[in-house]
């Protein structure tokens, strides 16, 4: 069943959610932490032109 499912998965043949029981899912592990990193200004441009894309800050908090 796993092997099937993963090449299902893979070959974005179907969906996959109806192998799963979601009645009982939780989301773990979504407490936020802040971080301050150094990026290349080329890599910023490229999140900057991402970012609107999608319609989002950059600085988006969720």
């Amino acid at each position: 069943m796993n092997f099937e499912l993963d090449r299902k998965f893979d070959q974005g043949e179907e969906s996959i959610l109806e192998y799963f029981d979601l009645s009982n899912a939780e989301r773990v592990n979504l407490q936020q932490t802040k971080v301050n990193i150094d990026l290349p200004q080329w890599m910023i441009r490229a999140l900057d032109r991402e970012a609107s894309r999608l319609s989002v800050a950059r600085q988006n908090d969720g």
